[in-house]
């Protein structure tokens, strides 16, 4: 307990450090798009060669633009490898925001760290630099190795990123555990993600005057009945396992008075959002044409083909429509029993004081990659506030917080 009493003791000394960390990544713009990151990845390897000379610090290309980090240290003897991820992209800065800071400087006022990517997720990263740094400093103290990478493209769904990290960083795809510091709560602890399925739904017709319907045939009379047949996935049956719906229910209490009332529910439920929708030239014409984008959000308990095989019943014998599946991810999660969520969660009341809620994400992140491969994986990070817009910022005491339940709970699954 000694060595662990005097680790968490310099994590919390040292706490403050992790927004000068940030501040030094915010200030190499990395937005995506365009999606260059290599002049931030250089600046994070500096960062952790300077805070961890011992590390192994090595720079992948796996584009002209996309460059990951990928740095390690083994501790006194062998064990367990643990990872922590986080991506350098961040949205694009968009000068023509409503800015009233510098977006790169880092401006510290009021206890809030400001600029582009301080929530999302240059703070998380500097916390799980610093949680690296620390964790270098006390390798007597723990069994088995840290692997720090940071992926370069999770803002396009991680192919370049995270997925080759996976595919080609040597023991990663073995890990015991990982650890993302994501935007989200440092009084939640996140074990998993709904899946999701983008989709576009076409519908044709014949065109005529709007004096004479008779003559043609409505595309977005079509569409709509077509659309009302994708809504109707919501009332899909979900059969999640029993520790997840548990989970979801005990958090809300504290996860929903931060999320908004009604998260429970979605995340226990499929969600649609028709997002887009496009048809017709002029009031007096029918329209030959219409075509709609929808979002659909899918809980753990309902896998992609059984999304697809409801569309294709709803949709597949309407006439003059045709749809087609962009993008697909599945509902993936961690048991929340797992080693690596009990001691994040025991961390993160530590260092708070207070109770933190251990529940499934909303939206997604470069998490499904990890737990995809069977991975237990942890989201755990500062509130985004003003994420993608101006001014948008992290709370100071959060990233600090975050820095030291990374440290924590690091340590005790390797030193356990």
């Amino acid at each position: 307990m000694t060595e662990r009493n005097d680790f968490a003791t310099e994590a919390a000394a040292r706490a403050p450090e992790v927004v000068a960390i940030a501040r030094r990544l915010m200030a190499v713009p990395s937005a995506n798009p365009p999606g260059d990151v290599r002049a931030c990845a250089e600046e994070a390897a500096a960062l952790v060669q300077e805070l961890a000379p011992e590390a192994e610090v090595t720079l992948h290309a796996t584009s002209a633009e996309v460059t990951n980090l990928v740095a390690r240290i083994a501790g006194a003897e062998p064990g367990r490898l643990l990872a922590f991820n986080g991506h350098l992209d961040t949205y694009p800065v968009n000068e023509a925001l409503p800015w009233t800071v510098d977006p790169l400087h880092g401006e510290v006022r009021d206890g809030r760290l400001y600029g582009r990517g301080a929530a999302d997720m240059k703070g998380g990263i500097a916390a799980s630099i610093l949680a690296f740094a620390l964790l270098a400093r006390h390798r007597h103290a723990w069994r088995g190795e840290v692997v720090l990478t940071l992926a370069g493209d999770e803002e396009s769904m991680g192919p370049l990123g995270t997925k080759w990290l996976l595919d080609n960083v040597p023991g990663l795809a073995a890990a015991g555990a990982v650890i993302i510091g994501d935007a989200g709560s440092p009084r939640v602890l996140r074990f998993g993600e709904k899946g999701f399925l983008w989709i576009e739904v076409e519908a044709v017709g014949t065109a005529a005057h709007g004096a004479h319907v008779h003559l043609g045939e409505n595309a977005v009379d079509r569409l709509r009945v077509a659309l009302d047949a994708v809504v109707r996935l919501r009332d899909l049956p979900v059969d999640a396992p029993a520790g997840v719906t548990a989970a979801i229910a005990a958090a809300k209490p504290v996860s929903e008075p931060l999320a908004g009332v009604g998260e429970a529910y979605v995340l226990g439920n499929v969600t649609v959002n028709v997002g887009q929708v496009v048809g017709g030239t002029a009031p007096n014409l029918v329209p030959a044409s219409a075509q709609a984008a929808c979002d659909i959000r899918l809980p753990v308990g309902i896998t992609c083909a059984d999304a697809e095989a409801a569309l294709a019943r709803g949709l597949d014998e309407l006439p003059g429509i045709a749809w087609r599946v962009l993008r697909r991810f599945e509902p993936n999660h961690t048991d929340p029993a797992a080693a690596i969520v009990r001691v994040t969660h025991a961390a993160a009341e530590e260092v708070l004081g207070a109770e933190v809620a251990v529940n499934m994400r909303v939206g997604g992140s470069d998490a499904r990659w990890f737990r995809m491969a069977g991975l237990p994986t942890v989201v755990y990070g500062p509130t985004p506030h003003n994420m993608g817009g101006a001014d948008e910022w992290a709370d100071v005491a959060e990233l600090e917080a975050v820095a030291r339940v990374h440290a924590l709970a690091a340590f005790d699954f390797l030193s356990g």
